[in-house]
């Protein structure tokens, strides 16, 4: 995933702002410094267990919110804002998993 971080660099030569966000990608190459166990790879999938959940969860509310409104800009922004927050779930429960070790 870090490898999404070089999407940002279309931001430079775009002009558009919002691809400068993908730099905050790179911060998941901080996870592959981390020696590769069991643990950290159960920890992995319950998060993104829990990603794959929100998303699911989003994604149907947002359909059913479009479908309502039917204008294309708020399906645009739903598919940015559900697309943040699955990455911060993602994150935060994968921190959390990490702190709280094995239970």
């Amino acid at each position: 995933m870090g490898f999404l971080g070089l999407l940002g660099l279309i931001g430079m030569f775009t002009g558009n702002y919002g691809f400068y966000g993908f730099f905050g990608f790179f911060g998941f190459f901080g996870i592959s410094s981390q020696t590769d166990d069991e643990l950290l790879r159960k920890n992995i999938a319950r998060a993104g267990f829990n990603a794959f959940i929100v998303s699911n969860v989003a994604l149907v509310l947002s359909i059913v919110i479009i479908g309502v409104t039917e204008t294309i800009e708020f399906a645009a922004l739903m598919i940015a804002i559900i697309f943040v927050i699955q990455l911060l779930v993602f994150i935060f429960s994968f921190n959390y998993y990490e702190k709280r070790g094995d239970t």
